[in-house]
């Protein structure tokens, strides 16, 4: 079988095929005395089959409660999650645990990498914010044994819990609106930085078009050669026009906003713009920007109240919990 297509052989599979915790694992590895011997030849005999390689996870593997969590944020997103971090801390300090920030940087840490680094320092479990994921590393959080809470879009493993937004749903329902309203020249900017984000808004949007009996075709692409989102959508509004233009992020719903009155056209008279992103600059700037407006202290909130039941064990009704929306219209809608 191709090396690249293998699941990692972890510590967490070592326990699952010999039926044992983690820590009687941990114990068996650094040739604790404390383990009985027909626990240890099935830990020796699971670390046989699987073939696995005890690394410094496993020999560094904390034996007792450390009543951590780790928090693993992007450094691009820190403009967006104070609320959800804040969500976080406050529930936390309830239940009396620990949260320690780890930062990610697109193109140097992977998330696996960086997911493995926190299992060293011993956290009880993972919460992950990242809406710059990719698909394949998103199912890549499921080879992991450790609680993870993933915020932002619905995942589903054994020990992995969600707290989410339907971004596709939301943009469904606002495109179909102008859609009924006979507005159906309705424009998406691409978001090169958010793939996954970019998946969900543009089935959204053709899926609202097909109800309509219509096709969607208003995908404005970045091309590679262009560095800024503004550079290109200049060139492109000096000869294109929409009834709609949405972005994901603030920066590209303000260059959208830019590029049009810069060419002439007004706002949001000739051309609307919808932000599916809020941000403290969309009610800065002017016209200021309507947006989509998602509870973040309670997605941080939620998010940590989740892990405490799914550390103590306690039962969870829904592992995939979707909170509510709202559409907040500003200067740059009629």
């Amino acid at each position: 079988m191709d090396g690249k297509n293998m699941k990692r052989v972890t510590i967490y599979s070592v326990a699952h095929e010999a039926g044992v915790s983690l820590a009687t694992v941990s114990r068996v590895i650094n040739g604790s005395p404390v383990v009985r011997e027909d626990t240890r030849q099935k830990v020796q005999a699971a670390i046989a089959k699987l073939d696995y390689k005890p690394n410094a996870i496993a020999q560094g593997l904390a034996l007792q409660k450390t009543t951590s969590i780790a928090l693993v944020l992007p450094e691009s997103s820190f403009n967006y999650t104070g609320k959800v971090i804040n969500g976080l801390l406050n529930v936390a300090k309830i239940y009396k645990y620990n949260i320690n920030l780890h930062t990610s940087t697109a193109g140097i840490n992977e998330m696996n990498e960086i997911i493995e680094n926190v299992i060293k320092s011993r956290m009880d479990g993972i919460i992950v914010y990242n809406d710059m994921l990719k698909s394949e590393e998103l199912n890549n959080l499921k080879d992991y044994s450790i609680p993870i809470v993933y915020l932002g879009n619905k995942v589903e493993g054994e020990s992995i819990c969600s707290v989410y937004i339907d971004v596709e749903k939301a943009v469904h329902d606002f495109v179909s609106d102008y859609l009924d309203r006979g507005l159906t020249n309705v424009a998406l900017v691409e978001d090169r930085k958010n793939p996954l984000q970019m998946e969900f808004l543009t089935k959204g949007i053709e899926k609202a078009y097909k109800e309509h009996g219509l096709k969607f075709e208003g995908l404005i692409k970045i091309p590679a050669e262009y560095r800024t989102t503004y550079s290109y959508l200049k060139k492109y509004f000096a000869k294109n026009k929409h009834d709609l233009v949405i972005a994901n992020r603030d920066t590209q719903a303000v260059a959208a906003m830019n590029s049009c009155m810069e060419a002439g056209l007004k706002v949001p008279e000739d051309t609307e713009i919808f932000c599916m992103t809020d941000s403290k600059y969309n009610d800065i700037v002017r016209p200021r920007i309507s947006s989509l407006s998602i509870p973040n202290y309670d997605l941080g909130a939620v998010a940590m109240r989740i892990m405490t039941k799914m550390l103590n064990k306690d039962p969870i009704a829904d592992k995939s919990i979707e909170l509510s929306y709202l559409v907040t219209l500003r200067d740059t809608t009629k």
